[in-house]
């Protein structure tokens, strides 16, 4: 049963454990501006982004994306991590969740991703760490999600549950043959519905009263 006790945890990262959406805006801003796009607000980024850069940034820059790419990752490397930091009530969910492997998946680069983790002194929470660019592809393809359960010697059925924030992680999780989670009212995204996720926790603090009543 897909509500019953989860095997493994595995998590987005991005709106579902941290909030780094400012230093992503910056960067994508800078990439914007060199080539005289319009600029993004916070909320832009936060509603649009989805897939990883190597699969939005053809589309967006077309045959220059390579160099809209390097403005990016250069401006992201400077600034990240000044402005990563919890959602609210996830550490103690990770807390929580100790009794468990536990691991991530994000469309973010996978190095950028693990020095946000190191960052934050969350090490010592996930026995693997997947980002964008680890895997033969990124979400929604089910390789990352396959990548980390490898890694954590583990494979993928109803007891693995991913936890994200919008439709696409559902997809991947679903994709992958794992539990997907819906973390929050996926607002941003198109509703609960759209995201059409296995098992829903409105906040991380339900999600928190879930694992603590499983252990």
């Amino acid at each position: 049963m897909r509500d019953g006790r989860p095997s493994v945890l595995l998590y987005d990262w991005d709106n579902t454990l941290v909030d780094g959406w400012a230093g992503i805006t910056a960067a994508l801003n800078a990439a914007f501006a060199a080539f005289g796009h319009p600029l993004w607000s916070v909320d832009d980024t936060r509603n649009r982004v989805r897939v990883s850069l190597r699969d939005s940034f053809p589309v967006m820059f077309g045959d220059r994306w390579e160099q809209a790419r390097d403005i990016f990752y250069e401006t992201l490397r400077q600034q990240h991590l000044e402005h990563v930091s919890p959602m609210p009530g996830v550490p103690r969910v990770l807390e929580a969740g100790r009794g468990w492997p536990q691991g991530i998946i994000s469309n973010k680069a996978g190095a950028f991703l693990r020095r946000e983790v190191t960052h934050l002194g969350w090490d010592r929470f996930f026995g693997a760490v997947v980002g964008a660019g680890d895997a033969a592809a990124d979400k929604p393809d089910p390789a990352p999600i396959q990548l980390a359960l490898s890694r954590l010697g583990r494979t993928g059925d109803a007891s693995v549950w991913y936890m994200g924030d919008t439709a696409l992680d559902m997809q991947a999780a679903r994709a992958a043959g794992v539990t997907a989670v819906l973390i929050g009212n996926a607002d941003h995204d198109g509703g609960v519905e759209r995201a059409a996720p296995h098992i829903h926790f409105p906040s991380a603090h339900d999600l928190r009263t879930r694992l603590r009543d499983l252990a």
